[in-house]
């Protein structure tokens, strides 16, 4: 009577985790598993572009939510760009003596208006799932756990 048993051996490969980190799905297609990467790339950038939708670009602000942006930021590098520019182009600032405008980030006796309530919140969570979600993809793409069959 035979038994099919199955091991499982990981190893680590440095190629497919830089890439992953790099980009969502990448390290998949860099290992060879390109639909499985296509499938992981849409769907942590539609939670992360959904969320972007849904609260808008503030959402994503390493200066006033940083622990937000802590899990917005495994994403990649993407969620940096974003960052970058909602604080170097849409930070909207009120100024003492003039109306609200748009204008670069604030300097002294400046405050910043940010969006709240639900949209906002949404928004957030999701985004910041997106990057808890890839950072799991980054360890899958690192640490594949490659099973084979063996007789017993």
């Amino acid at each position: 009577m035979t038994q099919h048993h199955t091991t499982a051996s990981t190893s680590f490969d440095p190629v497919s985790g830089l890439a992953a980190i790099a980009f969502p799905g990448a390290g998949h297609i860099a290992a060879g598993q390109t639909m499985r990467g296509l499938h992981i790339s849409a769907g942590v950038l539609g939670l992360f572009f959904g969320g972007l939708l849904i609260g808008g670009i503030d959402i994503v602000d390493r200066r006033e939510n940083f622990w937000w942006f802590v899990a917005q930021g495994l994403t990649g590098p993407l969620a940096f760009g974003i960052d970058y520019v909602h604080q170097n182009h849409y930070k909207v600032q009120v100024h003492p003596n003039s109306p609200i405008r748009v204008t670069p980030p604030p300097g002294p006796g400046q405050t910043v208006v940010k969006a709240i309530g639900k949209p906002s919140e949404l928004g957030t969570l999701f985004t910041a799932i997106a990057g808890m979600v890839n950072l799991i993809v980054i360890i899958d793409a690192a640490f594949p756990t490659r099973r084979r069959g063996s007789n017993a």
